[in-house]
């Protein structure tokens, strides 16, 4: 059964830095692209990030660029999304999912996804 976890959530000043992981079971997650999206409440979900299996990386929203990167330990099974310089917009509930493709696709097409873990960015 596929399942996909992540951690690292949690409350942050803004400015500050987290790292998520997204750990994979089920499936060996070297063969895969996965992507970090992220829902605020009362808004839409929107992709954030994604890296292929060839380690290239695709941004879904503008507004990480320069600040946020990703990063794939196929060892661990595990992918990171690593969160620096974080403004209170950056607040919400941050999913990992993945496609049954080697490539970072639309967001749309995404198969699998974890249960999300909260992201808190307040002083």
């Amino acid at each position: 059964q596929v399942q996909l976890v992540e951690s690292g959530g949690g409350l942050v000043q803004p400015g500050g830095s987290l790292r998520l992981s997204c750990a994979a079971s089920g499936f060996t997650l070297d063969y895969y692209a996965v992507g970090w999206f992220r829902q605020a409440p009362g808004k839409e979900r929107e992709g954030v990030l994604c890296i292929g299996a060839s380690n290239s990386s695709t941004y879904y929203a503008d507004s990480v660029k320069d600040r946020f990167t990703i990063s794939r330990d196929n060892a661990k099974n595990t992918v990171y999304l690593q969160m620096n310089n974080l403004k209170p917009e950056d607040a919400a509930v941050y999913y990992c999912a993945a496609p049954e493709l080697s490539f970072c696709p639309t967001v749309y097409e995404y198969e699998y996804w974890g249960q999300g873990t909260q992201v808190t960015v307040s002083s």
